[in-house]
């Protein structure tokens, strides 16, 4: 079936509620126009050609998982034999707070450390303990499998916050999408640990694909009620080039708040900060929110602030994106700090991504680097 999307959707009332108008917050940052980063942390936002702050920073700490989800990382194309980057490739501690620290300067508020699973790469709270000194929020991305371990060491290092990802709770369904053998109780008592140890809220993220996992919608939503965490659907996307995306095995947004919102009904509530990705929705009876992240049929690229940093030091300026900038190579030689936040705020200024956008509009779509190598 052609990979073709339907017009936006706009979002129905949900449980016989209608959803409120979101009142769209204060921009939370100064905004800077030259493409000039400043020499302070923090600096104001540098923006892009279409007027976009940049204001995350997502650091792909390794290339590795294990996971090997269909919609990232198939086995038949990451199998045993798959060339995964040596370990001279990677990014050192060092190199990375080099760069965030540079991206700070250029206007970055948010970390957000990801993979590959990043709880694989070594010594990881050594690196958090370096980025915790920058003036910004810093989270992590995980699958929750090695969270339990780990949580404490995390949260003592100057860790804030975690995201988990979990596609079921029925076990063989949840098996079979990580096709790794990797079983709920132990992503659950990862999220129990995150929890217990501080890194609230826990946010939950799961990919419904239809004919898949969305029969697990409603128990996710039924589970995690009442718990203080924050469970958010994403729409099935068609990231990176081995997953074979097609566009009859997305669940849409408007799907998935009518089936929750008809047994638990739902009003919508404001974002949290320009640029969130999740649609907020909080469940009437005030026992908690879930959010929708409508990457497919409500594309938001004109909101977005992400800058992406790869496991062997290149930048993106999209999570779609073919090419970025090399900026290990500066790294290595030998390039100033000044050097860093010209390269940085030179790229961010000339951008001009809006794939999810041009996706919409039928035009033809381009090779694209995997999500396990630029982190979600």
């Amino acid at each position: 079936m052609p990979a073709t999307t339907p017009p936006p959707d706009t979002l129905p009332p949900y449980g016989g509620l209608m959803a409120q108008t979101a009142v769209s917050p204060a921009p939370t940052s100064e905004k800077n126009a030259s493409g000039t980063c400043g020499s302070r942390n923090p600096s104001p936002a540098i923006i892009d050609t279409l007027a976009r702050p940049l204001h995350d920073l997502r650091i792909s700490v390794t290339d590795r998982c294990n996971f090997r989800c269909p919609y990232c990382m198939p086995k038949t194309v990451f199998g045993r034999d798959y060339p995964f980057l040596a370990r001279t490739e990677l990014l050192s501690f060092e190199e990375i707070e080099r760069v965030a620290s540079a991206a700070v300067a250029c206007g970055v508020r948010k970390l957000r450390i990801t993979g590959g699973e990043p709880l694989l790469r070594k010594h990881l709270p050594r690196l958090i303990e370096r980025l915790a000194r920058l003036p910004v929020e810093l989270t992590l991305t995980t699958n929750g499998v090695l969270l339990a371990r780990n949580a404490q060491d995390l949260r003592n290092a100057g860790l804030n916050r975690v995201t988990v990802s979990l596609d079921a709770l029925d076990d063989a369904i949840f098996r079979r999408m990580n096709d790794a053998d990797a079983r709920v109780t132990e992503v659950l008592a990862g999220i129990d640990a995150a929890a217990a140890a501080g890194l609230s809220p826990v946010k939950i993220n799961c990919v419904a694909q239809r004919g898949v996992n969305d029969g697990e919608i409603l128990p996710l939503a039924e589970h995690f009620r009442g718990t203080g965490h924050i469970l958010r659907f994403i729409e099935y996307m068609d990231v990176g080039s081995s997953n074979g995306w097609r566009m009859d095995e997305v669940v849409t947004a408007r799907d998935i708040l009518e089936r929750i919102g008809a047994r638990h009904p739902l009003e919508a509530i404001e974002a949290a900060y320009p640029g969130e990705v999740a649609e907020r929705w909080r469940y009437r009876d005030g026992s908690g929110e879930i959010g929708v992240i409508a990457s497919v049929t409500q594309a938001f690229c004109r909101d977005c602030t992400r800058l992406r940093l790869s496991t062997d030091g290149t930048l993106y300026t999209c999570l779609f994106s073919s090419h970025g900038k090399d900026i290990r190579g500066l790294l290595r030689g030998g390039a100033s700090d000044d050097e860093l936040r010209s390269a940085i705020g030179a790229q961010w200024s000339a951008r001009s991504d809006r794939y999810s956008e041009l996706r919409q509009s039928g035009q033809p779509v381009i090779r694209k680097i995997e999500m396990s190598y630029i982190g979600g």
